[in-house]
């Protein structure tokens, strides 16, 4: 008997989240990397940055090892973010009809969950108010967060006809 390699299915809502996280998260950093770049910020204070959410001010005296928990936080959170969407979609058809609406809407979403909800339950050192930022943020997370989420959940999450097999993760394999 010729049996296939042994891989792990996944259902078409996982395989959604896990692109959405990757393209999410990969497109955010790059994006955050670039911005803040330009104004000064090189890319082990803003890793840094990240991590100071769970480990307050010490982060920024963390060397590398806290850049790459700020980095591993920024996937975790894009995948969260990636899975909230998904899972909506399940239930709101147009996240997954009209992705170039809905994505860059759920990217405002996620910005001002971020900034009302997450950080101040964090221990990020928290600034002042800047409109300049707050714009500069909101335009990423539109088109860095939102869309790509958006985008996958379509490809990967959006309903297909039951005589489709599933398709192996292409992320997940067990050998």
């Amino acid at each position: 008997m010729n049996a296939a390699p042994p891989t792990l299915l996944c259902p078409r809502p996982v395989r959604a989240v896990l692109w959405g996280g990757l393209l999410c998260g990969a497109l955010d950093i790059s994006a955050a990397f670039v911005v803040y770049g330009a104004m000064g910020l090189p890319p082990m204070r803003l890793l840094q940055g990240i991590a100071s959410g769970l480990l307050g001010r010490s982060a920024f005296a963390g060397g590398l090892p806290a850049a790459l928990l700020g980095l591993f936080f920024e996937f975790v959170i894009a995948t969260g973010a990636a899975a909230v969407y998904v899972m909506a979609g399940r239930f709101l058809g147009i996240l997954t009809r009209r992705p170039w609406l809905a994505g860059p809407l759920y990217g405002i979403a996620v910005y001002w969950f971020m900034q009302l909800v997450v950080l101040p339950l964090s221990r990020y050192a928290h600034r002042r108010f800047s409109l300049r930022i707050t714009l500069i943020g909101i335009a990423i997370h539109m088109v860095c967060v939102g869309l790509p989420i958006a985008l996958a959940a379509r490809r990967f999450a959006a309903a297909k006809p039951a005589s489709l097999t599933p398709d192996p993760c292409p992320l997940i394999t067990d050998h």
